[in-house]
């Protein structure tokens, strides 16, 4: 198998100069792994707003597609509206359609964007536009494709936007691994909530991630939306954790395990990640993908033991 991974880095936004968001990061992610056999790479299509609309209230959609969206909204979102930004959004949120699709095919599926997990009903919020997990979790209901899912959200910030969505959704589950002191500083509540300690490091973030997994295939979701952000880096500008690089590449084997095991597909969006230097992000999510292609190889060739957690 080669997946397919979708990008939107093709799409570029202006922003000011001394911006804090590491858009670079996008392009550097697909330059590395486009030098990767395993992996075929593919640009991301746009969305219809209508589409959108399923998660997100019409209104909204239609004043930040249309450049009439509050300026207090977009301070919120934290990027000054543009086109190219609605057209990167909405790549954005195909990008995880077209992953979720390959998913219910192949078992994986997998975009280099996505993971906006602080975008609500009908607002966004820290550097989230619209809920790329949201949308794919309604169309792939509204089209019959199944009625139970689970967001797995292992980035240091609380994936509060997708918990206040799915709320009193009885058929999606919500999981979110964070920082207790770390933004946002008003946390929704998800199905499951693990929060964090400031410098957490790898062995006590591993054994809640190894604690919280079998809750949520309790469940008996039909799909996993892995949302992977890797600013739980020790030294992240945003993070406040101590995670090394072999403590997330561990993350990402246990979550790709669990869900191989059980037969259980699962969707990689990217979420957030802003070390400085830019490089040691790109590394992290690069390692993300190589973990799941080698999870899901070795489970082709049936040498792959998953333990059970």
């Amino acid at each position: 198998m080669q997946p397919r991974l979708f990008y939107c880095d093709h799409h570029s936004i202006p922003l000011p100069p001394g911006h804090k968001f590491p858009m670079a990061k996008y392009g550097l992610l697909r330059e590395a792994l486009a030098a990767d056999a395993r992996f075929r790479l593919e640009p991301a299509q746009p969305v219809a707003c209508e589409t959108v609309m399923m998660a997100h209230d019409s209104r909204y959609v239609a004043a930040f597609a249309g450049g009439t969206v509050e300026p207090g909204v977009m301070r919120r979102i934290g990027f000054p509206w543009s086109p190219e930004l609605v057209k990167r959004t909405l790549a954005s949120v195909g990008g995880t359609l077209a992953a979720a699709e390959d998913a219910l095919h192949t078992g994986f599926g997998g975009t280099l964007a996505g993971g906006t997990h602080h975008a609500f009903r009908g607002e966004g919020a820290g550097f989230c536009v619209f809920n790329d997990m949201a949308v794919a979790i309604f169309w792939l209901r509204g089209a019959g494709r199944l009625e139970r899912a689970a967001v797995v959200d292992l980035d240091v910030h609380q994936g509060d936007g997708t918990a206040a969505i799915f709320r009193d959704d009885r058929e999606v589950l919500t999981l979110s691994i964070h920082g207790r002191h770390n933004f946002p500083f008003r946390k929704q509540q998800s199905s499951i909530d693990i929060d964090l300690a400031d410098g957490t490091g790898d062995g006590e973030y591993l054994s809640a991630l190894e604690s919280a997994l079998p809750r949520v295939f309790e469940f008996r979701p039909e799909i996993v939306f892995y949302q992977s952000g890797v600013d739980g880096l020790a030294g992240d500008r945003l993070g406040r954790l101590a995670l090394t690089s072999g403590g997330l590449r561990e993350r990402d084997r246990l979550v790709f395990g669990a869900c191989r095991s059980r037969g259980v597909p699962v969707v990689v969006t990217l979420g957030g990640g802003y070390a400085d230097p830019i490089t040691r992000t790109v590394e992290a999510h690069a390692n993300t993908f190589r973990t799941a292609a080698e999870v899901f190889a070795e489970a082709a060739q049936g040498i792959y033991s998953c333990v059970e957690i």
